[in-house]
């Protein structure tokens, strides 16, 4: 029979156990429930980024998680314009105290999207409180979503983005033309160079067929890896579609609009990709400020680059 104290220790080490497993639940809770943020580039125009972007919200809001669009493109060719919709305020608008982060918010299908392409051109001339309300207001609108999808602005050749910081993954989309290659691996040297960007996630668009896509990419990973140690991982392609011509016509994203066509098959692929790659250890610093302190400092770049 065990004396009272015996029991006292075993009572207090079943304590500690629970106590250690709710910690760790808890801890891999919060992991699984930490937004990722996608920024995704492209090397040229016309290789169907926004399109990207808008399929690729739909797929995953329709594998239950909550999408957040950073809309970083002027009218007319962005992912606002390409779906009908008229944003009444934007992220400078709220920066500037004229309206709620709520009223700058529009409803896509099953995700949100924040217009934020005046916002990322006058933030440098922003006062300081305004900057801090634009951080905030982000802060606020991406507290409780799952991913972030980031649709890259260019400005003089480089990328320029709110997202361009440590904790941030980087999408690129690329064609498989001779110039979209080209301007795409051009993209990734500069980013390595400039913002120590060493990997990055690569999905082939408007391409013939999967080894097509992957003989590109094959290529383009083995120059990266040997000339500027970056690393490349393959997150599929999307081929020609027909129904995705009709989808954009519709202005709708052809994963709403045509379940069965074949580029949805590769969205719907390409999102569960997404959601099966993790960042590393290394790359999980930054967040929403970290965001805005690289944002400042690539305009304060990039106006160097344009006189």
């Amino acid at each position: 029979m065990r004396s009272d104290s015996a029991e006292g220790k075993l009572r207090s080490s079943a304590k500690i156990a629970a106590g250690i497993d709710q910690a760790e639940g808890l801890r891999r809770l919060l992991v699984s429930n930490q937004t990722q943020v996608i920024t995704l580039v492209s090397g040229k125009q016309g290789v169907g980024r926004t399109s990207v972007t808008l399929n690729l919200a739909s797929a995953l809001a329709g594998a239950g998680k909550d999408v957040l669009v950073l809309d970083e493109n002027p009218a007319p060719h962005n992912l606002t314009d390409s779906l009908g919709l008229f944003a009444r305020y934007d992220l400078l608008d709220v920066a500037q105290g004229k309206c709620q982060i709520r009223d700058a918010i529009l409803q896509g299908k099953g995700y949100v999207i924040l217009p934020a392409s005046r916002a990322l051109r006058a933030l440098a001339s922003l006062q300081a409180s305004e900057q801090q309300s634009m951080e905030a207001a982000l802060s606020e609108v991406s507290g409780g979503v799952d991913i972030v999808l980031v649709d890259a602005a260019m400005l003089a050749g480089h990328v320029i983005s709110s997202s361009l910081a440590p904790g941030v993954r980087l999408l690129v989309v690329m064609d498989a033309t001779a110039s979209g290659i080209t301007e795409s691996y051009g993209l990734i040297k500069r980013l390595a160079l400039e913002n120590a960007r060493l990997r990055f996630e690569v999905v082939v668009n408007k391409v013939a067929d999967e080894k097509t896509a992957r003989l590109v990419f094959g290529n383009m990973e083995k120059v990266a890896r040997s000339n500027l140690a970056a690393r490349l991982e393959y997150l599929g392609c999307i081929p020609l579609d027909e129904q995705m011509k009709r989808a954009t016509q519709l202005a709708r994203s052809v994963v709403e609009a045509y379940p069965a066509a074949l580029s949805t098959q590769s969205y719907l692929a390409l999102s569960q990709g997404v959601l099966q790659m993790t960042l590393h250890q290394d790359e999980m610093a930054g967040g929403i400020a970290q965001m805005m302190k690289n944002l400042i400092a690539q305009l304060a770049r990039t106006a160097v680059v344009s006189c």
